[in-house]
């Protein structure tokens, strides 16, 4: 086990599926505030702002970029953040699914609506893991995981998150997505430092505040998977697409493309 994370980490995220993990990034926040500036002077092609007229501020995202920006690559390789995704997920082996930056500028006014990843991602299996931290300290604009969630019956209808409609045919496959707030539900919500992250399970919802303040909220997610991933079709493009990828129903996510970053 490595010894940024307890056997108590291990048996919360088993249970909630999230759990805050102090410090996973802390010696490598200042490469990914680098890869995050080559990232939005860069963008890929994925890159989307996320904002309609009359919304303040600017809500930059991007993905599936870290086999160009070397910032990302160093982090995923030499970060303790592999290691620790086998401790919580209980795996043996841990592959890169893929990264993902998400930028809320101060006055941002728009929030992170709430959603499962899971349902977005061609990828089935309950050892998976995403990383969520902030390059800025963050207190209001901290990510929110509803506890518990990734074991609901239902999983939450995806929408895309611009004009919030729904990113597959009506399907009676999904929940509509609740009100976590209304509904009483067991938020977590943490203030954090940089480098600090949220270790949630791709089933947990999970949403974001509007960015009220006057600091930037750069955040750099890792999304990884472990033994029992397998490739999922869905009904309609995922998200992350990844064209041409030519893998079947219950196979192994290709190793050439989502390499293997940790094995016991």
């Amino acid at each position: 086990m490595h010894h940024l994370i307890t056997q108590d980490h291990i048996d919360t995220y088993q249970r909630d599926g999230v759990v805050l993990i102090k410090g996973l990034f802390a010696d490598h926040v200042d490469t990914l505030r680098k890869g995050v500036d080559v990232n939005m002077s860069e963008p890929g092609p994925y890159a989307a702002e996320n904002l309609k007229d009359g919304d303040t501020g600017r809500f930059f995202d991007d993905y599936c970029n870290w086999t160009r920006i070397t910032e990302f690559e160093q982090v995923i390789r030499n970060s303790p953040a592999a290691e620790v995704a086998a401790d919580l997920m209980q795996s043996n082996s841990v592959q890169v699914f893929h990264d993902h930056v998400l930028v809320k500028e101060p006055g941002t006014s728009k929030p992170t609506p709430w959603h499962q990843d899971a349902p977005y991602y061609f990828v089935e299996g309950q050892q998976t893991v995403s990383f969520w931290s902030p390059l800025d300290p963050v207190t209001d604009a901290s990510l929110r995981c509803v506890a518990g969630s990734h074991k609901w019956e239902k999983q939450v209808l995806p929408t895309r998150w611009l004009n919030e409609d729904n990113f597959y045919p009506d399907s009676d496959a999904y929940m509509p997505v609740p009100d976590p707030d209304a509904e009483g539900m067991d938020i977590t919500e943490w203030a954090m430092d940089p480098g600090d992250a949220v270790a949630f399970n791709y089933g947990v919802l999970h949403g974001a505040r509007a960015n009220v303040s006057e600091n930037r909220r750069r955040a750099f997610s890792l999304r990884l998977v472990g033994d029992d991933a397998r490739y999922i079709e869905r009904p309609g493009p995922t998200s992350p697409p990844f064209p041409g990828h030519d893998m079947v129903a219950g196979q192994k996510l290709r190793e050439d493309w989502f390499p293997l970053i940790f094995s016991r």
